[in-house]
C-alpha cells in the first residue's frame, strides 16, 4: 500500500488569515459542469475569492491515451486516475498556501469519489487500499460537493455529448451514471443536488446561491425541516445502494447567552472528521477542526448537557438528500431531515418511511433539549 496525495481536511488548510475552501463540482453527462466552472470564477472573485481550478482528470487522461480501455483492466486505469487526482489536489494546496491572499476556493471538477461510480465496491477497495486512504477519508477531504443532475433526466432535449470528446454515453447510459455518482457521494455532510426542476439559468442561479450559502457568503437561504417517523427498518437501509450510515458525537460546549456552540465527531469504522458550529441569531457557522484541538474542546463541555450519540443514515431519494437519525434511546421512533431551498418546496418521502408529524419548530425534539440533563 502507498500513500498519496492529500489527507483529510482539517486546520492545516489555515495559515495566518487564510483560509482554503475545497469544493467538488460533480454530476452526470452533460449537466453544466463547463458552464458552472465559468459562473463560479466570476461571482466568487467578485466576493474576494481567489478561484483556482483542478481540471476533470477523467478527461485528461482519456483524451491523452490513458483509459480503461487501453490499461491492462479498469481497476489498473482507475489507480492511475485515483493517483493523479489526489496529487493534483495536493500541488494545488500547495501553491494556495503560498499566495498572500485571505480567502481561496479551491474547485475540483469532479472529485475521487466519483471514481466509484465506475467500478463494483470490491475494485474501489482496490483503489483506495492502492493509495493509502479510506474511502470515508476521500470522501469527506472536501468542504463540500455540489451535484448537477444530467439534463438526461428532465431536460433530455438538450442532451448532448458534442463539449466532451471523452464521453460516449446514451440518454439512458447517463441517468444510470448520474444516480450511481449521486450514490457515491451520499454520506458527505455537505451534498447539494441541483436538479432541472427549472431552466437552466435557474439551475445555475440556484448553484451559487448554495455555494455562497455554504461559505458564509449571504444570509441562510436553506430551510432545514425535521419530521418524526416510526422507527426505520435497519436492514432496509443498510442495504440500499444510495444509503450510507455515519455514527455522530455531538458535545455542547459553555455559550455565551442566545448562542448555541457544539462540536461534533463523524464517520465510522474508526474514521472520523470533527466540526465545530456556532449558531447565533439564525445565522449558522461551521469550521473543521484537527483532532487534538477537538478533544481540547471537550474539555469546555457543558455540564449541564450529555453527549448526544447518533446513528445516522444518509440517503439520496428522487434528487433529494435525507438525514435520518436514530437515537439510541429510542425503540419507536426517529428524525429525518431534509434542507430546502425554499419552505414550500414539495417533500417527496421515501415510501419505507412512514411519517409521524413535522417537529422543525418542536423544542422537545431539537438535539440540545434531548442533550439535557
Amino acid at each position: 500500500m502507498m500513500m498519496y496525495g492529500v489527507l483529510p481536511r482539517s486546520e492545516s488548510l489555515r495559515r495566518n488569515n487564510m483560509e482554503i475552501r475545497k469544493i467538488v463540482i460533480t454530476g452526470g453527462p452533460c449537466a453544466g459542469k463547463t458552464t458552472a466552472m465559468n459562473r463560479i470564477q466570476g461571482a466568487f472573485s467578485k466576493l474576494g475569492y481567489t478561484v483556482l481550478f483542478v481540471p476533470e482528470t477523467a478527461t485528461e487522461l482519456i483524451t491523452g491515451g490513458v483509459a480503461p480501455w487501453t490499461c491492462g483492466t479498469n481497476v489498473e486505469y482507475q489507480k492511475c486516475q485515483m493517483q493523479l487526482q489526489l496529487e493534483k489536489e495536493r500541488i494545488f494546496t500547495q501553491g494556495a498556501l503560498t499566495m498572500p491572499v485571505e480567502k481561496i476556493l479551491l474547485v475540483c471538477d469532479r472529485g475521487a469519489l466519483d471514481n466509484k461510480a465506475y467500478m463494483s465496491q470490491a475494485d474501489f477497495d482496490l483503489v483506495c487500499n492502492y493509495v493509502g486512504h479510506s474511502e470515508v477519508e476521500l470522501r469527506d477531504s472536501y468542504d463540500a460537493v455540489f451535484h448537477l443532475v444530467t439534463c438526461a433526466k428532465g431536460a433530455e432535449e438538450f442532451y448532448t455529448l458534442e463539449n466532451n470528446g471523452a464521453r460516449t454515453e446514451t440518454v439512458e447510459q447517463a441517468t444510470a451514471l448520474d444516480d450511481k455518482i449521486i450514490a457515491a457521494w451520499t454520506g458527505h455532510p455537505h451534498l447539494k443536488i441541483i436538479d432541472n426542476d427549472t431552466d437552466f439559468e435557474k439551475k445555475m442561479k440556484k448553484l451559487l446561491s448554495e455555494m455562497s450559502s455554504f461559505l458564509g457568503e449571504q444570509g441562510p437561504c436553506d430551510v432545514k425541516r425535521r419530521f418524526l417517523i416510526d422507527y426505520p427498518d435497519i436492514m432496509h437501509l443498510e442495504s440500499l445502494p444510495n444509503c450510507e450510515r455515519v455514527e455522530i458525537i455531538q458535545t455542547y460546549l459553555i455559550a455565551q447567552e442566545g448562542e448555541e456552540n457544539r462540536v461534533r465527531q463523524r464517520g465510522v469504522d474508526g474514521n472520523y472528521i470533527y466540526f465545530q458550529t456556532r449558531k447565533r441569531n439564525g445565522v449558522r457557522l461551521e469550521r473543521r477542526l484537527s483532532k487534538d484541538t477537538y478533544i481540547r474542546m471537550l474539555m469546555e463541555a457543558d455540564p449541564s448537557c450529555r453527549p448526544i450519540r447518533k446513528t445516522r443514515y444518509c440517503l439520496t431519494y428522487k434528487n433529494q438528500y435525507f438525514e435520518i437519525d436514530v437515537y439510541p434511546f429510542w425503540n419507536d421512533k426517529a428524525i429525518i431531515e431534509i434542507e430546502q431551498g425554499e419552505e414550500d418546496t414539495e417533500i417527496l418521502f421515501p415510501d419505507f418511511v412512514n411519517v409521524l408529524r413535522e417537529v422543525t419548530d418542536d423544542e422537545a425534539y431539537k438535539n440540545i433539549t434531548l442533550a439535557k440533563i
